[in-house]
């Protein structure tokens, strides 16, 4: 079976379960995630060389995990672990009022993802509040990274003509990966 059959040929679910992060002082990382308003799922603690902390973001599917011994990962070494809301600023002005600090709105000046660092990023929201286009961020305590991005219409590999939901520049590109072709938009 060639690698074209294989990637058509329906696989089984797949769903992200859990992030693993890493943090140098448990507690506080306890603290700092309550403090988002996320659900505290568990807090196990067999003994004195294991423990493991699990949230869960309000609706979310997957959660997050830390604790003493479940990962070799430096603490803050994760970064742009996104986080999808509706509303950005409403988003946004939650988090602010329960004392996180977050970035100001930004959006990619290239209308496709974000870059890493402050690249291409420009100042608001998209400004026609386009899907996947609009951005917020933030860090833990230990600096593990996360991005609010606002979507409001879902990517399925297919947009219908006439739907302005995503950016052209989006558009483009998932229409060009659904005919085959390389996504690469040409700079």
């Amino acid at each position: 079976m060639s690698k074209t059959e294989m990637q058509r040929k329906p696989t089984i679910d797949m769903k992200l379960e859990v992030v693993v992060i890493p943090v140098s002082d448990i507690d506080r990382a306890k603290r700092f995630y309550s403090d988002l308003g996320w659900r505290l799922d568990i807090d196990y603690v067999p003994g004195d060389d294991y423990r493991v902390i699990q949230f869960t973001p309000p609706a979310s599917g997957c959660s997050v995990i830390f604790g003493k011994n479940v990962t070799t990962a430096e603490p803050g070494s994760m970064k742009g672990l996104h986080l999808i809301v509706s509303d950005i600023l409403a988003a946004r002005e939650e988090l602010v009022h329960r004392g996180i600090n977050v970035s100001e709105p930004f959006h990619d000046a290239g209308g496709i993802f974000h870059h890493a660092g402050p690249k291409g990023r420009v100042p608001g929201a998209n400004p026609q509040r386009k899907s996947y286009a609009s951005f917020a961020s933030f860090s833990d305590p230990d600096g593990n990274g996360w991005v609010l991005q606002e979507v409001t219409a879902r990517l399925t590999g297919h947009i219908d003509a006439g739907d302005t939901s995503f950016t052209p520049e989006l558009t483009e590109v998932v229409r060009r990966a659904e005919a085959g072709a390389s996504a690469k938009i040409p700079a």
